[in-house]
């Protein structure tokens, strides 16, 4: 059966929350920058469900989560599919389980933050380590990598190029995230962590410096689903929908990649083992000759295999295959023009 690729933006706030935008303008910028999907996750809030924004506009699909925290305002959490917006009152370990209880999935939203330059923007880092429960991680988060950047001597450069500033995801984030693949499925996503805040520049000079539209050019989670999403706007459809694409999600049958450096639609990592082919999140079961092989969309791409967290091999080109005999977690990095570009989710392989 073909694989599907859905291209889209996730981590956004409206006027529900801390963000400048009706979820109106959001979808517009969405389907204006040619998003196939944008998922929405105002701070503790699920009015954008309740009131029925969910569901397609032209050929753009807006669905709501929720960005939930405790009561110190830290381990933010990307929730979706679930219909309550838990209390702050609540410890991390308590709504994590909460969303899985309820069928939901989450994320911990911007784990790393570490920023001291920005009193009214302190970190919001994940701190609760130790609980489980949780589908993945944020690992490449444009506002926060932005903010992080934000220091005394970049910061004109920082406001004029908002997309340009961004680098790569922290260094911590991916290793964590390798780490806690060695145990269990830990699954990668990207977002934008959309606000379209405006900022006082020179002290006089106010300015919109990410817009949704911009930001919905960098960032983007791409999921590869193995069925057409259902058109239709009845419950039944939307209900198939959520089932699809938070499927994807759970699964890790994805990738996260700057598309603001190059389109990366397109892109494939795959497994063959015997007569079977495994797509990013699956596990292969096998004793036999594993072939791991990689597309990228455009030439001269420098792609990386990663097993267990640490470089193995590295080839120039837009084809890779390699051949593994070793069991563990196998991911790529893929870099255009020598910068950081498409990331990978795992493939478990278990000999």
């Amino acid at each position: 059966m073909a694989i599907i690729e859905l291209t889209g933006a996730l981590h956004m706030h409206s006027v529900y929350s801390d963000g400048s935008g009706e979820v109106e303008d959001i979808v517009r910028a969405a389907k204006e920058t040619g998003l196939d999907y944008i998922l929405l996750t105002d701070h503790n809030t699920l009015r954008a469900l309740k009131e029925g924004y969910e569901g397609w506009y032209d050929n753009t699909l807006l669905l709501v989560g929720v960005e939930i925290n405790d009561k110190l305002n830290e381990n933010h959490y990307l929730a979706f599919g679930i219909n309550e917006a838990f209390s702050t009152r609540l410890s991390a370990k308590e709504y994590v389980k909460r969303v899985k209880d309820a069928g939901g999935i989450g994320f911990l939203a911007h784990p790393h933050e570490k920023r001291k330059h920005m009193v009214e923007h302190p970190p919001y880092p994940w701190t609760d380590w130790d609980l489980t429960g949780f589908t993945g991680i944020e690992i490449w988060n444009h506002m926060s990598e932005w903010m992080e950047n934000l220091t005394e001597q970049n910061k004109y450069q920082s406001f004029i190029h908002p997309l340009k500033s961004i680098i790569a995801p922290p260094d911590e984030t991916l290793a964590v995230w390798d780490k806690l693949n060695l145990t269990r499925k830990v699954v990668g996503i990207g977002g934008v962590d959309a606000h379209a805040h405006k900022y006082n520049v020179l002290g006089f000079v106010e300015v919109e410096v990410f817009p949704y539209k911009v930001l919905f050019k960098s960032i983007r989670t791409h999921l590869l689903i193995d069925e057409e999403l259902p058109h239709k706007k009845d419950e039944k459809s939307l209900s198939k929908i959520k089932q699809i694409v938070y499927g994807a999600l759970a699964s890790g049958s994805s990738f996260f990649a700057n598309d603001y450096l190059a389109d990366s639609r397109g892109f494939r990592f795959i497994a063959e083992a015997g007569k079977k082919k495994y797509q990013m999140g699956d596990t292969v079961e096998y004793s036999g000759k594993i072939k791991l092989e990689v597309s990228v969309p455009f030439p001269n791409s420098e792609i990386k295999l990663i097993h267990n967290g640490s470089l193995i091999e590295s080839e120039e080109g837009s084809v890779a295959k390699f051949e593994v005999k070793t069991p563990g977690i196998y991911r790529v990095e893929i870099k255009h023009n020598k910068k950081a570009w498409i990331y990978s989710n795992h493939i478990r392989i278990n000999i």
